[in-house]
């Protein structure tokens, strides 16, 4: 059978085309709206008889396989029987510093199309021309090259014998892993209660090209039961990647176990987990320019050769595989992970690869989402990570800063413009707008240019950090709906305006969009109703909950009705102290106590010690490194000769995707009922939820809080040999309200000791 390979004209000549290093963060060339403008200012200049945007596609074969390849020609302009194909590219450099030969990939994408266009109308010869235009000046520079079809077809040959190494590559590993993922069995000998359930409605979802919300209690293999059915769809032919996104560093070290497991059981997958630049990086400071970093210099000269090696020889590229590897080759780790995730079959990463508009995957074509499933893990907590993620603010202070430092000129007057805007703004004291401010926007779009021209000679570091601010601020502008509003914060002199997502629903739902399946999962999508709605789910989407396959009697729930309420706590915390000891006390081993803030958990944590100092204790702390937190999961052993009571923080790094299995963990102690702290932001959106139909404080406040409740208490029973107690303390949790949110297991409580 022949292998048929479908790439863009773009992709393609980039790979073969690209070299030199990996400079400043800011793109030089113009940005998306700068560059479309400038687009539809040279096509308006066309004759009528010349066509735009023009879709060309072609077969190329080549030894035993087949490249097709497509892409869109900016213009097809026709004089008499001669056709010029035109390729425009907006830059922000001076036209002086553009040369005939300065971009092979520009020419390379220009002859690709005319090599197509003259095979489809059986044309000898056409002429290539590059449009170059100065996106502040509109000035325009102009090469052509007359090319003869057959010169054109050499062309074209010589790029896909480029190619075809790393073609070869993927080719020969894609057979192996189809045959292997078809004949790959359950890697356990048996599925848990529920396991199959799961594992059976991911794999319907992905062969139906649905969106599947799971509730799957904690303990049941959820990570193996979601990847398994995936990984199986490939061996079908139903799926050709994956892509496993989490929050937290700790869900991402169980993907890449389960990925192991399913290896060491004859499956012969790509699997790459990226991890965040700023952990990966090699120097010391994320500088990423040929000057600062040896490993950004030369970049695109080494990147081809190091992932061919890579892929022939491993299977789990995680970090310390992909460091090996960049410093082998001497090329930048983090840049090499994305490189590599157009490549592999499995993708670990973080939410916003997928679903945040300024860093996501942007190679990742239509045609390739169609054959990629998204598995969401912990879904829960892409509801407020995704509030992050589309909205944006800027700061009045950052451009009166730039305005006197620059003094004179464009960029002056144009931080001077938006410096005036905030200042309009203050004076009108109108500080909550459901409108976007589309003069604002306007500014900003000017300053984006004028900014890039002044990076490109001068890398001012305030400069840099205010354009990137302000480029994200003109994204979410791009996206601002009825479910968005601006509000406007003053302090003294500084203006701070902030695009605000309240409702992330149609923003989740357009970014996943087009992707073959798409799997929220976790333990705790609880109300179901609450968490459909806001991750952007639709009337015919597949809802399934699988309840906790232990035994109810594993479990011991005690209420104790105290009230820790903000005014109480002072008056309540002695007696909760002392009932922290009488809970600990009937049961041997560790202990995990949570809290709604760091400074009430300060406050028992001394409490506690001074009534109780012969017990071993231990307390998060804030911004704990990664080799803190494992230290601090390290002392909760079964070895130990004394129990060990440590303090956190309710929705912290230690209450979700931490396994304390067996002996290590007897007890889970929740303070409170995890509410948000009231504010500014939290009412906005209880006032917007409610003026929709919807509960706004449950929205806003009593939701996310049990959220957090369920996941700490998730943290005791992980197998079905695990027993424990969980204490719950606040008399809210005697009222319907909340006993409605508590999971089954939970329900057999007692109160009090």
């Amino acid at each position: 059978m022949t292998n048929v390979v479908k790439i863009s004209v773009r992709n393609l000549v980039e790979y073969v085309y690209r070299s030199g290093s990996i400079e400043s963060g800011f793109r030089t060339a113009a940005t998306m709206t700068e560059g479309t403008r400038i687009h539809q200012f040279i096509q308006k200049g066309y004759k009528e008889s010349d066509e735009k945007e023009v879709f060309v596609e072609a077969e190329i074969p080549y030894e035993d396989f087949v490249v097709r390849v497509d892409g869109r020609c900016d213009g097809l302009l026709k004089n008499g029987d001669s056709i010029t194909i035109d390729e425009i590219k907006s830059t922000v450099h001076s036209l002086d510093d553009v040369q005939e030969d300065s971009h092979p990939v520009h020419w390379a994408q220009a002859i690709f199309y005319g090599y197509i266009y003259a095979g489809d109308h059986d044309l000898s010869e056409v002429t290539i021309q590059l449009t170059y235009v100065q996106v502040k000046t509109l000035e325009q520079r102009q090469f052509q090259r007359v090319m003869t079809y057959e010169e054109m077809e050499s062309f074209v040959y010589q790029v896909i014998e480029e190619y075809a190494h790393f073609l070869k590559v993927k080719i020969k590993h894609k057979i192996i892993r189809n045959k292997t993922s078809k004949t790959l069995e359950f890697p356990f000998k048996a599925y848990r209660e529920g396991q199959r359930k799961l594992a059976g409605s991911v794999y319907k979802t992905i062969v139906d090209k649905k969106t599947l919300f799971a509730s799957a209690s904690t303990g049941i293999g959820k990570t193996i039961s979601t990847i398994f059915p995936a990984v199986k769809a490939i061996g079908e032919g139903k799926l050709e990647k994956m892509f496993y996104l989490t929050a937290k560093t700790i869900t991402r070290t169980a993907a890449e176990e389960a990925f192991r497991l399913l290896i060491d059981h004859g499956l012969d997958i790509h699997v790459l987990t990226i991890t965040a630049k700023d952990k990966i990086c090699f120097q010391e400071e994320t500088i990423c320019t040929s000057i600062d970093c040896p490993f950004a210099d030369g970049f695109y000269d080494r990147i081809n050769e190091a992932m061919i090696d890579i892929l022939e020889q491993e299977k789990m590229i995680d970090r310390m595989i992909i460091e090996q590897y960049a410093r082998k080759h001497r090329v930048c780790p983090f840049e090499f992970s994305i490189e590599l995730a157009y490549a592999v079959d499995a993708i670990i990463c973080d939410y916003n690869y997928i679903f945040d508009p300024r860093v996501s995957l942007k190679r990742l074509m239509e045609d390739q989402k169609k054959k990629t499933a998204i598995l969401v893990d912990e879904a829960h907590n892409l509801v407020d990570r995704a509030r992050e993620m589309y909205s944006a603010e800027i700061h009045k202070s950052a451009f009166l800063q730039l305005k006197r430092e620059f003094k004179t000129g464009s960029l002056a007057a144009s931080a001077k413009a938006i410096n005036d805007h905030l200042l309009e703004v203050k004076k009108s004291e109108d500080y909550l707008r459901k409108d976007m401010d589309t003069d604002l926007v306007a500014l900003c779009e000017t300053f984006i240019t004028e900014a890039e021209a002044e990076l490109v000679q001068n890398e001012h570091e305030l400069l840099l950090d205010t354009y990137f601010a302000v480029k994200n601020f003109v994204k979410i502008a791009e996206l601002y709906n009825d479910q968005f509003v601006t509000y406007i914060e003053v302090h003294k002199s500084e203006v701070r305006m902030k695009l605000f997502c309240l409702d992330p629903s149609e923003q989740i739902l357009k970014m996943g969009k087009g992707f073959k399946g798409r799997v929220f999962f976790s333990a705790t999508l609880h109300p179901a109703g609450y968490y459909k709605d806001l991750l952007g789910g639709q009337s015919d989407d597949y809802v399934v909950s699988i309840p906790s396959p232990f035994a109810r009697e594993n479990i011991e729930v005690i209420i104790q009705p105290l009230s820790t309420r903000y005014r109480d706590r002072e008056k309540t915390i002695e007696p909760m102290v002392h009932f922290f000891k009488d809970v600990i006390d009937k049961k041997q081993g560790n202990f995990l106590i949570f809290f709604p803030s760091y400074q009430y958990m300060r406050n028992a944590y001394e409490q506690f010690t001074e009534h109780y100092p012969d017990v071993s204790t231990i307390i998060q702390d804030i911004g704990m490194s990664e080799a803190e937190r494992e230290d601090f999961l390290a002392e909760f052993n079964s070895e130990r000769d004394t129990r060990l009571v440590g303090f956190a923080v309710l929705g912290g790094i230690f209450s979700e995707g931490v396994d304390l299995k067996g002996d290590r963990l007897e007890g889970v102690i929740v303070v409170g009922v995890g509410m948000p702290q009231i504010g500014f932001e939290r009412d906005i959106m209880k006032n917007y939820f409610q003026s929709v139909g919807k509960n706004g404080f449950d929205y806003a406040y009593v939701y996310p809080g049990m959220n957090k409740v369920l996941q700490a208490g998730g943290r005791l029973i992980r197998t079905d040999s695990d027993t424990g107690v969980i204490a719950l303390i606040d008399d809210r949790f005697l009222q319907k309200k909340y006993q409605a949110l508590l999971p089954y297991e939970w329900q057999h409580y007692k109160i009090g000791l």
